[in-house]
């Protein structure tokens, strides 16, 4: 009896992501991963993880320089992905190229990044909440659900259709940008490193946005750790993909 209630207090927590390898990072546009999660990267970099990143699109709809092309800023945004994801600890890095704010088919991008996770095999995958209230950009959303199909159906043989690639199934995925963590991981001595990295982010982040970004993140990270043994945590919302299909409880974990 105790034995199967330990699978069920097993099954209904969220799996435990410190002990990672090998993680991909999912990012709508070449700045997320920085802002939604550049301080657990460092983390995980610090311990000797493998740290690849994806970017879904190019980033070219909008930069601080208002006399760029949408050529020059989807080249600069490139430039600017690799410095910041090297600076945290990121080694490899993979594209797909789509425009900014195009995106509206989450089975064909979901396809596409089942084969990046097959190649890669990681252990946890990491993207934007979907489901976060008043998420109003739909380059996030289908970024995050397209993500999320792909964590459930890279296990499965012939996913997707014709590939070449072995099955694999990460044992977690972690939702960054949410208001319903469940796992809050200690950033106190990568703060600054998290802030440097968003700072390459020259064509996009002014001094201004900084400043307020490091307050109100300060701030908020301080209260995901009141009751920790640390000072400044970082949030996720981490599920596994039994949790992610006909699981009336993943709400809740």
């Amino acid at each position: 009896m105790n034995s199967s209630l330990n699978e069920i207090n097993k099954l209904l927590a969220p799996p435990d992501i410190t002990g990672c390898r090998k993680i991909l990072c999912i990012q709508p546009h070449p700045d997320d991963n920085e802002i939604g999660m550049g301080g657990i990267i460092a983390s995980y970099a610090a311990r000797g993880c493998e740290i690849h990143y994806l970017t879904i699109t190019n980033g070219d709809l909008g930069a601080l320089d208002v006399s760029l092309s949408h050529e020059q800023i989807a080249e600069a945004r490139v430039q600017e992905t690799e410095l910041a994801g090297r600076h945290l600890g990121a080694s490899f890095f993979y594209t797909l190229g789509y425009e900014d704010g195009t995106l509206q088919d989450i089975p064909s991008l979901s396809q596409k990044i089942a084969e990046i996770i097959r190649q890669v095999q990681p252990e946890a995958v990491f993207c934007p909440d979907p489901w976060l209230n008043y998420e109003a950009h739909y380059d996030h959303i289908v970024t995050g659900r397209a993500a999320a199909h792909a964590v459930i159906s890279s296990s499965l043989p012939s996913y997707p259709k014709g590939t070449q690639t072995t099955p694999w199934q990460p044992a977690a995925i972690g939702f960054y940008f949410t208001s319903k963590p469940n796992t809050v991981i200690d950033i106190t001595p990568y703060y600054e490193q998290k802030f440097h990295a968003m700072r390459l982010h020259k064509s996009q982040l002014s001094e201004e946005i900084l400043g307020l970004y490091y307050i109100y993140f300060k701030k908020s990270g301080q209260q995901l750790a009141a009751d920790l043994d640390f000072e400044i945590g970082e949030g996720l919302k981490v599920l596994s993909p039994l949790h992610l299909h006909c699981f009336v409880n993943a709400e809740h974990i």
